[in-house]
């Protein structure tokens, strides 16, 4: 009999725990940009939604992720939407970081987190870990790893968090 309701409660605890309701604040994050900068996630925030990708030079999912992160930053900048990358390498391979950014010509923003501070306060403890924050500041998705495909539903969800229907895209 104790098994049966043991899953049950753990069932329960599941559901409540991924309900839409439960939408998670993010903290102000102070941001160490690749080019020296500093900023705050809520300067951000301000022009409108952030998609945050965490990631590492290592990481090979991360890299075919990447570039279409690199498109959705550039095809939603109309709209205010950005696309924060936050590199997870150590501080002794800054200068790859730098030189794969340059070499793929990336545009979005990179910021660095090699203490892993900012991915702990956040939860994103598998590369890569996508988080999708509403302009009020409230993470609204959240996605970890990447397989081919994904960026269907990631795309689909940056279209939902700034209310435009797939037929005002085209």
């Amino acid at each position: 009999m104790k098994k049966p309701f043991a899953i049950l409660i753990c069932l329960a605890t599941l559901l409540s725990a991924s309900s839409p309701d439960d939408i998670q604040k993010i903290p102000n994050l102070k941001l160490k940009m690749l080019d020296g900068k500093k900023t705050e996630l809520s300067e951000l925030l301000k022009e409108g939604p952030v998609l945050i990708e965490f990631w590492a030079t290592w990481c090979k999912p991360c890299l075919k992720g990447l570039r279409f992160m690199d498109g959705f930053h550039s095809k939603y900048a109309e709209n205010g939407f950005k696309v924060l990358s936050i590199n997870q390498d150590t501080p002794k391979s800054l200068s790859k970081v730098k030189s794969m950014v340059r070499s793929r010509n990336f545009k979005f923003l990179v910021a660095m987190d090699p203490n892993k501070q900012i991915a702990e306060k956040l939860n994103a403890r598998l590369l890569p870990t996508t988080l999708l924050v509403n302009q009020a500041g409230e993470i609204v998705w959240r996605h970890q790893g990447y397989m081919a495909g994904d960026e269907v539903e990631v795309e689909h969800q940056i279209q939902a968090v700034l209310n435009i229907s797939e037929t005002e895209e085209n």
